[in-house]
């Protein structure tokens, strides 16, 4: 079997490789440094399995996540990323990930979630399917953004400007206002210390 690390850094992706190559899995391993390697990588090979960074300086591992489901349906994906379950964990299984695992997980952790997701099941930790469960029926109003709208509450949430989140976006000043009135209707909010107060209290800085 075929597995794909794409993550841009090079010591995380050395670490995770070690990892599956001591592992009993039976796995032949490469490796992405960013999110255009890693779509490259996936349009010329079939993989059975693809760990996932969600966030690169060239693109968002989401969006990865939605191009690999297209092209490549079968192609099982583990999100592996530094975000706390609890931000993306959600959005990732909604975008087709088979799983979301956090980069300070244990070893025996990552090769467990890995041989679940092969097999064709999810992987989710115990502590968000008991959240899961609770929050059954109830949904939060940023669970009801779409992944571009949430990347600019997360990113004001921080403190960052109108002018900072449209070049890390490559959007234009006057969209990213757009979003964030959208994102002040949606949320009922009305000014950005809310929006700040807001991503602090539910946990979503990143």
């Amino acid at each position: 079997m075929k597995a794909l690390i794409a993550d841009d850094h090079t010591v995380v992706r050395r670490g995770v490789r070690q990892i599956l190559e001591e592992a009993p899995l039976n796995l032949f391993v490469t490796e992405a440094g960013s999110a255009g390697e890693a779509l490259k990588a996936v349009r010329d090979n079939a993989y059975d399995i693809v760990l996932l960074d969600i966030s690169f300086p060239d693109g968002s591992g989401l969006e990865v996540l939605r191009q690999i489901r297209s092209n490549r349906p079968g192609t099982r994906v583990l999100l592996l990323s530094m975000y706390p379950e609890e931000q993306y964990a959600r959005r990732a299984l909604r975008s087709g990930a088979s799983g979301y695992l956090t980069k300070d997980s244990a070893p025996d952790e990552l090769v467990s979630a890995i041989q679940k997701v092969i097999a064709g099941g999810k992987y989710i930790t115990q502590a968000l399917a008991e959240r899961l469960a609770d929050e059954i029926g109830e949904k939060a109003p940023h669970e009801t953004l779409s992944d571009r709208e949430f990347q600019v509450l997360t990113r004001l949430g921080a403190g960052k400007t109108i002018g900072k989140i449209a070049a890390e976006l490559s959007l234009s000043p006057k969209t990213i206002s757009t979003y964030r009135s959208r994102l002040l209707e949606k949320l009922n909010l009305k000014t950005t210390a809310e929006i700040i107060r807001y991503v602090i209290e539910n946990r979503l800085e990143g």
